[in-house]
């Protein structure tokens, strides 16, 4: 299998600042690629302008080959998204809000509903599938928040911290549930601040810093590197790359 997404020399800078340094990347089709940095390292620009919701300043994404610019409607229906925010509506049931967003996709009649309810079972909400956001728990409005991302079935799909702030039972469903999406096909691009999280999940790493990509390779190959360095785990590692000072810049 092949790339199926590439990032070319993508740059970003705001107010004179270059927060994203003509980075290069590529996602393979079939993998879960962790992708980590400190606060403030650029990696949450990197994802909106992949996702379309940033413009760049100079650069190139594609996807399957194609500039990202010229198939925009495939694109933009090839993927999905779970915001690190959770993106529902709180006064409508969770059933109408997968049923919301799966539809922006031209889904309509038996097939969305079919989604819908494939969706809310493959999350664990079905019978809870009348209820309002607003009286869920934060791990049920996490694992919504991943329903309303898949319903329409994307083949790469970006995941930001989908487990912020959660019980453990809400945060090990979420990570079978990932293993699984990715057996199905679907390739993922993950970012979390959980170390434990990328070194369960990810076939391969890239860790960013101030703008740039420092590492960039498969885990075995990443844990093998360091391991001569007294690295006993992903955590250490990405502590030796950019330190232990603390870091309270935005992204």
């Amino acid at each position: 299998m092949g790339s199926l997404l590439e990032v070319k020399a993508l740059t970003k800078a705001y107010d004179g600042k270059q927060v994203v340094r003509g980075i290069n990347f590529s996602v393979q089709e079939g993998e879960i690629l962790g992708y980590i940095g400190p606060n403030g390292a650029g990696k949450s620009t990197t994802i909106k302008m992949i996702i379309d919701v940033e413009k760049k300043d100079n650069g190139e994404i594609f996807y399957c080959g194609e500039k990202i610019g010229n198939i925009m409607k495939v694109y933009k229906k090839a993927i999905g998204v779970v915001p690190q925010e959770i993106a529902i509506y709180e006064d409508i049931s969770a059933y109408d809000n997968v049923k919301f967003f799966c539809s922006l996709y031209g889904h309509k009649g038996d097939d969305l509903k079919e989604r819908v309810k494939e969706a809310l079972e493959f999350t664990g909400l079905w019978e809870h599938r009348k209820g309002l956001p607003a009286k869920f728990s934060g791990g049920m409005k996490r694992r919504l928040n991943i329903a309303c991302s898949i319903a329409h079935s994307p083949k790469l799909l970006f995941m930001d911290e989908p487990t912020a702030g959660i019980d453990p039972q809400s945060r090990k469903h979420i990570m079978e549930s990932i293993k699984i999406l990715n057996a199905r096909g679907t390739t993922i691009v993950y970012v979390s601040h959980y170390m434990e999280e990328i070194e369960a999940l990810c076939n391969r790493i890239i860790i960013m810093d101030h703008g740039e990509i420092i590492e960039d390779m498969e885990k075995s190959q990443l844990k093998l590197k360091f391991e001569k360095l007294g690295c006993k785990n992903l955590e250490d590692i990405f502590l030796r790359l950019t330190g232990t000072a603390l870091r309270d810049g935005e992204e």
